[in-house]
């Protein structure tokens, strides 16, 4: 099969749309099938089947580019158009797909609205265009024959298929090398940006003198970060994909208080490698995060982040079989079946949740 993952997200920029591609495209070639990227250009040599989109620097997210055009007939003929995103390289995907009458599946990783805070100086003018985006980018998914999104809820009126994004469990998994043998580490891996709320691992730290606090990531925000940092807070360029599994068997504990996470794939990692997460009791994590393999806190109330983290150092827990569920091969199982349902007749393929994807109330809960 041919398979056209259309997406604006896309190296050199390192974040979790970027890594679940590179992944669903090993896994999906592995199997047999011809997977093309379609992406913005950058600072990145294409491989084989990576097609860059011309595209001009974004001033309103440093890092990210914003794609123009590119003419069709220059795009490889294709089986199956797969979306991962509303932007300019997905809504050609779209395009692409109607004219060749294929059918187009759609994955929502992105709350995109949430970034607008981020990004425009005046509060107000965020949250109009906040309320002016989401129908937009709701009528958009509805043009497709199936969306699917990590987890039974996504703040989109259409109906989807949970699939979660999946994690590679051989890759990561506990290692025997320790970076932090001699101490208590608490982690955190992660795009540096507003939404991610690192500010709150900062402050605290500062109620835990005691332990040391290694932050992982870049992001618009570092600077402010690296300024208002106390001295138990090590701030880390984000590590060669090959030493994250070091990085989480080494922590005792990582530490997340992001609001705006789909999956929360670095927590899941950590999990994968041995190590308990403390994250805030919003979405994704009141599905994800438990005692199974860690502990929720009340965003915003510093003693229930302080409990959580020392929760997760003092009790041992299987992590590891807590996140067996969302290994990729099961979700590249599930998507291979959609992809088949498509193409063979979309009044099959399934749009709501059944048990099929593990996402039954008895299954999925929030691992209590």
């Amino acid at each position: 099969m041919k398979i056209g993952f259309f997406t604006d997200s896309y190296f050199p920029e390192i974040d979790g749309v970027t890594y679940t591609i590179k992944l669903w495209r090993e896994e999906l070639e592995r199997n047999g099938h011809e997977v093309y990227v379609v992406y913005p250009e950058g600072d990145y040599e294409p491989g084989d089947r990576e097609i860059p989109v011309t595209s001009v620097s974004n001033p309103f997210y440093p890092g990210y580019r914003i794609p123009l055009f590119r003419r069709l007939s220059t795009l490889p003929e294709l089986d199956v158009v797969h979306c991962h995103g509303p932007a300019p390289v997905g809504i050609l995907g779209r395009y692409y797909a109607r004219k060749h009458e294929l059918p187009a599946m759609y994955t929502h990783h992105t709350p995109l609205e949430e970034y607008f805070h981020q990004n425009i100086k005046f509060a107000s003018v965020a949250a109009a265009l906040s309320k002016l985006y989401v129908p937009l980018e709701n009528a958009f998914l509805r043009s497709f024959d199936v969306v699917t999104a990590s987890t039974k809820r996504i703040d989109r009126d259409v109906e989807h298929v949970p699939l979660p994004v999946g994690i590679d469990m051989e890759f990561f998994r506990p290692t025997e090398e320790d970076w932090y043998p001699d101490r208590l580490v608490i982690g955190y891996s992660g795009r540096l940006s507003m939404e991610k709320n690192v500010s709150e691992i900062l402050r605290v730290a500062e109620e835990l003198p005691e332990y040391n606090f290694v932050v992982v990531g870049e992001g618009p925000y570092r600077d402010d970060l690296e300024r208002e940092a106390p001295d138990n807070v090590e701030i880390r360029d984000f590590l060669p994909r090959e030493e994250l599994s070091i990085f989480y068997s080494s922590i005792d504990a990582f530490v997340t208080a992001s609001t705006a996470d789909t999956l929360g794939l670095s927590t899941l990692e950590a999990n994968a490698c041995g190590t308990p997460v403390a994250a805030a009791d919003v979405p994704p994590f009141e599905q994800t995060i438990g005692p199974a393999n860690g502990e929720r806190f009340e965003y915003g109330d510093r003693a229930a982040m302080v409990d959580a983290i020392e929760s997760c150092l003092r009790t041992e827990r299987d992590t590891r079989g807590a996140v067996e569920r969302y290994d990729v091969q099961r979700t590249i199982d599930d998507l291979e079946y959609l992809y088949r349902s498509v193409q063979s007749s979309t009044d099959e393929v399934p749009t709501t949740a059944d048990d099929r994807w593990g996402f039954s109330e008895d299954s999925q809960g929030s691992l209590d």
